[in-house]
């Protein structure tokens, strides 16, 4: 509502107000959209630790999940230029809608993290005893060792405006994995790109 009548204000009473009016309008339709993109990710985080009907878990193809995945980001590949490949995937008892999300999510961030160049992504997996392992490898910008564990807290953003996002996603990652009895971590340095891999039963 604040950004639907910021916009029919500047539509009926712009060239009245004059262009600084034009200007704070703008900040306020701004500021709308950045609340909104908040409380969906919230939403979202407190969903992901929600396992209701556990029991029901099928085992789900994770190369469909990445299939989807890469569907809905289909416009950021095509924008930023983005080459994503894959290795062999398993299938792994998760909910589909949970997969899609994690992947979504560390794709999503291997191209608006991106370096000088064009991104380029990899997804692999390997069995590491009862688990299997994921790994989203990039030649992004690189993380610094004493923020590997902090980004994964709740509003942990390491480049404030300069990129956007509300600094859950990869929150949201880590409390999905971790429901599954998984884990996730990043092996980076500043320049060099980034490897996230998660667990899973």
């Amino acid at each position: 509502m604040v950004a639907t009548y910021s916009e029919l204000l500047k539509q009926e009473c712009g060239a009245r107000l004059g262009t600084d009016a034009d200007e704070f309008i703008r900040f306020i339709v701004e500021g709308a959209g950045r609340m909104e993109r908040l409380l969906d990710d919230l939403l979202l985080y407190a969903r992901a630790g929600n396992l209701e009907g556990a029991a029901r878990i099928n085992r789900i193809d994770a190369g469909l999940a990445l299939d989807a995945a890469l569907l809905n980001l289909h416009t950021s590949i095509e924008r930023s230029g983005a080459t994503v490949t894959r290795g062999e995937l398993p299938s792994v008892a998760m909910h589909e809608s949970h997969l899609i999300q994690v992947l979504q999510n560390l794709i999503g961030n291997a191209m608006k993290y991106k370096g000088p160049e064009k991104p380029i992504i990899h997804v692999s997996s390997r069995r590491e005893g009862d688990l299997w392992r994921f790994a989203v490898s990039d030649n992004g910008i690189g993380i610094a060792p004493d923020f590997h564990k902090q980004i994964f807290g709740v509003f942990k953003r390491l480049h404030g405006a300069e990129y956007p996002g509300t600094g859950i996603g990869l929150a949201i990652c880590a409390k999905t994995i971790e429901r599954y009895g998984g884990r996730i971590w990043v092996e980076s340095a500043p320049g060099k790109g980034s490897t996230f891999f998660f667990e899973v039963p």
